[in-house]
Formats: structure tokens, C-alpha cells, sequence
């Protein structure tokens, strides 16, 4: 298959590149960082001037119908500058999941307002004590009337503090943990009974755990059909996690780079260190995970925009998210050594992009989960 990409995704990703470089350099990254809200409606206004809140949306609904792999070369550059705007989390999961099982009235609610900017979603699906699984255990909503009663708790919701509505996931039906019976709904994070409690990861992104007591929803809050909307969100996740490979990449990539330009610059015994053979080596390792990584990241989106069968997209993103756990560790780590002490200090990006790729590693599945699921795949 083809690796590189087509030259309209490539000129996007170099007019996205262009922007950040000139709008989101480290200083200003961490200006956003430190600020109240911990992102920029100026670069969310921005992403939304250049289409990227609309690339992977359907035409019907106001997007351009793109798929993981035309979004690729987007988080690629995002994850070079290390961008902390949740755009994976509106239009990879939480947007997706709209579009996908959403009704017409729902759809044209919700989505016209994520493409322009005006409005942000999140997904709430992670649980206490969970890990990583999907069907809700602890979260759950009953019949009321013509209505809803959600109760449960939801934690690490990536940009709840910001979104205007939260898709929460929710168990109206079966036992703890089975596949049948998981609901979506569409919530206020303003509405009665709903409370949040903010944090931020570690690397910067804020986030918030968030309780559900008692709140009434209205029928029409249900997002697709009753009971059956697990399947949904492990594809919504699936596709999800393929982009976050693709972050992944960019971040190695900028890792690597600040790496090999220290190595030139610091001197010992009168000449450059990159100059040392046992350094080079370690440059070149660092550089081969990295490429590895990034086939298995295109290989992964490339199966989600074309599988026929969820065993082939699971078994493929999977695949990536192991190979890209391990080269972010590694890069992430050698490149924090090759700068030796300064490595860790705030005041260079590549302690940042180490928390990153740390991240990442994580979240959506460590290297464990998916060797376990794709050994369970067969």
C-alpha cells in the first residue's frame, strides 16, 4: 500500500504546520496551558476556519466526508506542536458518534455547531475502576416516564469543561459488563444533578471527572436506539485511537528532531557529542521506531476507513497501538537521556512531548490491553 500521503492532505497538514508555527510556538502553548480554561477559542475558531472540525464528518451534515486517513496528516501536525485543544476528542469520538447513530434532528442540533466552531462535545465513557473496558458498569439510566434517570459517575473526561453537551454512555439494560444494553445519551453538563470536578492530565490537558445524581433527560436525549449502542463505540474508539496514533507520530517525530539539533550543538572534549558513534546509534534506533510506528498508524486508519468486518479494523488498530506504545516509550525516554539532566525541566519542549507520549501510551489502552485483545481476536 501506499504510505505517503496525497497532495491535498499533504498541502492541509503544511497549512496546519504553517499556523502553528506561527500562532502556537512553545511560548504561546504554554500560555494556553496556564490560562483558565487550559485551551484557545482563538485556535479552536481557527481549526474551524481551516475545516478541521468538519474533515471527518458526512456531507450531509455540513462535513467533507473524510475519513481517519485524511485526518492523519492533521493529528500528525498537532501532535508536533503538541497542540492540548480537544480536537480529537470532539470530532474523532464524541462528533462521530453524532454522526454515526444520531437521528436527523439530532444531527443538525449538534453537528453545525462542532463544525463552526460554536460549539464542543466530549465523550464520557471511561469508569472508575473499569480500565479500559467500554459497557458501563457503575453508570446507568431507567425508564421515567417519557423520559430518563441517569445516576453513575464518569472519570476522566478529556474537555468535559468545555463542551457545551457530553455524550455519556450508559447501561439501560442487561448485567454489569455485558455487551447488550449499553445506551448514549446527550447531556447538560449544566443540568441538575450533574457535577464536575476538573483536573488535568499530565500533560496538560484539562480534563474532569464528572457525576451523574438523579438527572432528568428527556426522551430525545437517547442517541441512537436503546441497548444497543456498544458496537458504536468501539468503533467511535477504534477510530479514535488511530488518530491518536497519529498524534503519537508528530510527537516522536518533534522528539527526534530537538533531539538530533541538541546533539549537534552540545560539546565535549571540543566537539560535537552527535559525533560519538554509540549517540548516532541511539539517534538511528530512535528514528526506526518512529518510522515503524507511523506504517503501523496508516496501516490502522487506512483499515478503518476500508474494512469490511470490525475483527479486521480491531485486530489492525490494535497492532498500531502496541507498536506505537513502545516506540513512544522509547523515544520519549532516549530522548529525555540524550539531554541528560536539562531533559526533565519545564523550560524545554521535549519534557513536554515526554508527558505526551506518556499519555498516549495509556490512554485508550496500554500495550497490554491490546495484545490481550488482539490475542483474544485471533
Amino acid at each position: 500500500m501506499n504510505f505517503d500521503y496525497s497532495d491535498e492532505q499533504q498541502q492541509l497538514a503544511d497549512s496546519v504546520r504553517k499556523y502553528l508555527a506561527n500562532e502556537y510556538d512553545f511560548d504561546k502553548r504554554k500560555a494556553i496551558l496556564n490560562s483558565a480554561s487550559g485551551c484557545s477559542d482563538a485556535v479552536w475558531a481557527a481549526f474551524a476556519e481551516m475545516g478541521l472540525t468538519a474533515i471527518g464528518l458526512p456531507e450531509a451534515d455540513g462535513g467533507f466526508g473524510g475519513g481517519a486517513v485524511d485526518l492523519m496528516a492533521v493529528m500528525e501536525a498537532c501532535g508536533e506542536a503538541l497542540v492540548v485543544e480537544p480536537l480529537l476528542d470532539n470530532v474523532g469520538l464524541a462528533g462521530r458518534l453524532v454522526a454515526r447513530v444520531g437521528s436527523a434532528a439530532q444531527r443538525a442540533a449538534l453537528l453545525p455547531g462542532l463544525i463552526d466552531g460554536s460549539a464542543r462535545l466530549a465523550f464520557a465513557g471511561n469508569e472508575p475502576g473499569a480500565r479500559y473496558s467500554l459497557a458501563p458498569v457503575g453508570t446507568s439510566a431507567r425508564a421515567d416516564g417519557g423520559g430518563w434517570v441517569l445516576n453513575g459517575e464518569k472519570c476522566v473526561v478529556i474537555g468535559a469543561s468545555s463542551a457545551s453537551r457530553l455524550i455519556v454512555s450508559a447501561r439501560t439494560g442487561g448485567e454489569p459488563g455485558a455487551t447488550d444494553g449499553v445506551s448514549l445519551f446527550i447531556v447538560d453538563p449544566k443540568a441538575a444533578g450533574v457535577t464536575l470536578n476538573p483536573s488535568r492530565t499530565v500533560d496538560g490537558l484539562r480534563t474532569a471527572d464528572v457525576t451523574f445524581s438523579n438527572v432528568v433527560l428527556a426522551h430525545d436525549t437517547l442517541l441512537g436506539e436503546a441497548g444497543g449502542a456498544l458496537p458504536q463505540i468501539e468503533e467511535a474508539v477504534d477510530f479514535a485511537t488511530a488518530l491518536q496514533c497519529a498524534d503519537a507520530i508528530g510527537a516522536m517525530k518533534s522528539a527526534n528532531e530537538a533531539t538530533l539539533d541538541y546533539l549537534k550543538q552540545r560539546k565535549q572534549f571540543g566537539v560535537p557529542i552527535a559525533s560519538f558513534q554509540v549517540l548516532q546509534h541511539r539517534m538511528v534506533e530512535m528514528y526506526i521506531c518512529t518510522e515503524q510506528a507511523r506504517s503501523m498508524a496508516i496501516l490502522a486508519a487506512a483499515k478503518i476507513d476500508t474494512a469490511t468486518h470490525p475483527v479486521e479494523r480491531q485486530r489492525a488498530v490494535s497492532a498500531a497501538k502496541i507498536k506505537v506504545a513502545d516506540a513512544a516509550r522509547q523515544v520519549s525516554q532516549e530522548s529525555v537521556q540524550l539531554h541528560g539532566g536539562m531533559g526533565m525541566t519545564e523550560e524545554l519542549k521535549v519534557s513536554h512531548t515526554f508527558r505526551r507520549l506518556t499519555m498516549i501510551a495509556q490512554r485508550f489502552g496500554d500495550a497490554d490491553h491490546h495484545l490481550e485483545r488482539y490475542a483474544a481476536l485471533g
